[in-house]
């Protein structure tokens, strides 16, 4: 049979690119389906299309294809069940079939072809609601950051629809001279995901680079392939987040499902299992298992992993079994355009379980995406001082700082010093417990700078941090005046509010009972660390009154508390709280890096000079509130 390639010019793949959207719409328009499922219906018909013309049969007609599906089903029983059907109407069948007929798909010649479909998939990746991707520019920024080579094996265990492993050919086609894509994909390509529809867009997509056998496996990476441990050159994954695994046989085969217990400095794995782990924690295990000695890992994970006190035995496992390269902070945005605000961050890995003693570990900030952090995930361009799009060959250019990051690791790995404002780096040993970006910052630093003449010393050596209930808490109908974090002054230090509740009534974190002369300062909320961060010094008018458990309670100050008052606004201890607040949806601060804030003594009478100043703010001000208490207004 001959194959008729296109009937349409091919200079450009967006005249493909029109005809599978046309397919698309009329689907959607016409059958009553969502934009994904007329995706999935579509992956179908262009599965029987390639299998059609590999029997070299020419049998590609309306009248033939429920014939043609059942044999495709066959053919690829890995993502198809016996009882699949197509949920197609059939005007909607003739008019892909006519769109279709004079197309060859299985011919490898073209390029045309892959690319037309990453274009339609990157158009309707925001409509895939129920499904997590990954940005097009984080996962070629993660690609560009690993540099893949001939002949390396490639992973992603939860490939999804198949990004990194496509941006990680169209790298090799870059960077490679002579890469035959077709033994790339047969041989070096891998890819798991547990969902076969979406698993059919990613093989779909590795098909239309090369018509030939591939390596992806409709399959749940967690479950035991020991087959394929020790084996890759290179892992790239952004795994489930937030999922939570129960099952105490899958959490029995990995370290990290079971509890670990912290010793001199040291976390030690025991007997006991985790009572449930999550999904992207035991993919972290996985991955590092997966690959070589002196393999590369690229992994996309919430903030929590980094930062949070609870996972330190996480962070200490991840130490003890790789070298750290590189940790990206990703914009909170990043992933609302696909369905999520959770916050994220990159981390970088080369497999090692003999380190080298010194080592540097390279920090970076992506500040622009290139598109908006909206539902729309609208393009963002660069533009010139008088607001003009600029154009380089006549083609915009996307406004982002992924390309500087990726340079400045360039230079990093060659001993070149960083000139941005958006990365540094850190020696390993200095890593105390926590990967986040934000905590090493040198923005967040200062404080270092900042001491002049004087000595420090820790928050919870010069007060108590009251974290025991109010007993009245127990009194069911007891009526208490209660103060949460928007009821304080940030710019006076003052409890300006309280409501009047029975206890029954409270709130959950309803929590701490508070004295005259208490500082109660907040550890929660996103002001936390910033200008409006909230600190007040309790009056007798509010002695008794119930805090929510978004501040801490500071009493038996050992250092004059107006000074201590002073130092909660200035800028060396809201760095220093920004720096330890962890959490994704809530920033917090918890008690042990409270307890290990620096206070700042100052010689030289300055610490008795500011307390004086305050003492006699507070003093003015209840002067103030006395005078016009005083005041006596008459009505004749």
């Amino acid at each position: 049979m001959e194959n008729l390639l296109f009937d349409i010019p091919l200079s450009q793949e967006d005249n493909l690119l029109r005809r599978f959207e046309e397919i698309h719409d009329y689907i959607y328009a016409n059958d009553g389906l969502s934009p994904q499922q007329a995706i999935e219906e579509f992956v179908k018909i262009l599965f029987v299309k390639i299998c059609d013309e590999n029997s070299g049969n020419g049998l590609f007609s309306i009248a033939n294809i429920e014939n043609l599906f059942t044999q495709t089903t066959e053919e690829y029983k890995d993502i198809f069940d016996k009882d699949d059907k197509i949920r197609l109407s059939r005007n909607s069948l003739s008019f892909i079939v006519d769109k279709l007929r004079d197309i060859s798909l299985a011919n490898s010649s073209q390029d045309v072809k892959g690319l037309a479909f990453q274009k339609f998939l990157s158009h309707h990746e925001k409509d895939r609601q129920g499904q997590f991707f990954t940005p097009e520019p984080v996962i070629d920024f993660c690609v560009e950051m690993m540099q893949p080579k001939q002949n390396e094996k490639i992973i992603d265990p939860a490939c999804g629809s198949g990004g990194f492993l496509i941006s990680s050919l169209k790298y090799l086609k870059k960077t490679e001279q002579k890469i035959d894509i077709s033994k790339a994909i047969s041989e070096n390509i891998f890819g798991f995901d547990i969902n076969k529809s979406i698993l059919r867009i990613a093989k779909m997509q590795l098909l239309l680079e090369a018509n030939v056998k591939n390596n992806l496996r409709c399959a749940n990476s967690l479950e035991n392939y020991s087959e394929l441990n020790n084996y890759f050159d290179l892992v790239l994954a952004n795994p489930p987040f937030g999922a939570k695994i129960n099952n105490r046989d899958a959490l029995n085969h990995f370290d990290l499902g079971h509890k670990w217990i912290k010793f001199e400095n040291q976390f030690h794995k025991n007997n006991t299992l985790q009572s449930t782990q999550n999904t992207e924690i035991l993919f972290i295990e996985r991955c590092l298992q997966l690959l070589k000695e002196g393999g590369r890992l690229g992994i996309v994970l919430p903030n929590g992993n980094f930062e949070n006190p609870s996972l330190e035995y996480l962070r200490f496992y991840i130490k003890q079994k790789a070298k750290l390269l590189a940790i990206i902070k990703l914009p909170q945005e990043t992933f609302i355009p696909f369905g999520t605000g959770v916050k994220t961050s990159i981390l970088f890995l080369e497999k090692d379980a003999q380190k080298e003693k010194q080592y540097s570990v390279f920090f970076g900030k992506v500040t622009k995406l290139g598109y908006q952090g909206n539902k729309n995930g609208t393009p963002i361009y660069k533009k010139n001082e008088f607001g003009q799009t600029i154009k380089e060959n006549g083609r915009t250019i996307l406004d982002e700082n992924f390309s500087e990051i990726t340079e400045q690791f360039e230079n990093f790995k060659n001993n070149f010093k960083l000139d941005t404002n958006h990365s540094f780096p850190i020696n390993h040993n200095e890593l105390k417990g926590r990967f986040d970006y934000d905590f090493y910052s040198p923005d967040n630093k200062v404080f270092g700078k900042k001491l002049k003449n004087g000595k420090t010393v820790r928050l919870g050596d010069i007060c108590d941090i009251v974290k025991t209930k109010s007993p009245k808490l127990k009194n069911s109908n007891e009526t208490v005046e209660y103060i949460e974090l928007s009821d304080i002054n940030t710019h006076s230090f003052e409890i300006i509010n309280s409501t009047t509740y029975s206890v029954h009534e409270l709130p959950s974190r309803a929590s701490y009972e508070i004295r005259e002369d208490d500082i109660i300062t907040a550890i929660a909320g996103n002001s936390v660390g910033t200008k409006k961060h909230a600190t007040a010094l309790v009056s007798k008018e509010h002695d008794g009154c119930i805090c929510t458990n978004g501040f801490r309670v500071l009493r038996n100050f050992r250092i004059d508390s107006y000074y201590f008052l002073y130092y909660l606004r200035t800028e060396v201890f809201l760095k220093q709280m920004f720096m330890y607040r962890t959490g994704a949806a809530i920033p917090n601060v918890s008690d042990a890096d409270l307890a290990n804030i620096e206070v700042y003594i100052p010689f030289d009478g300055e610490k008795e000079q500011i307390s004086s100043q305050i003492r006699k703010a507070f003093e003015l001000k209840q002067a103030f509130k006395n005078q016009i208490e005083s005041i006596e207004f008459k009505v004749i």
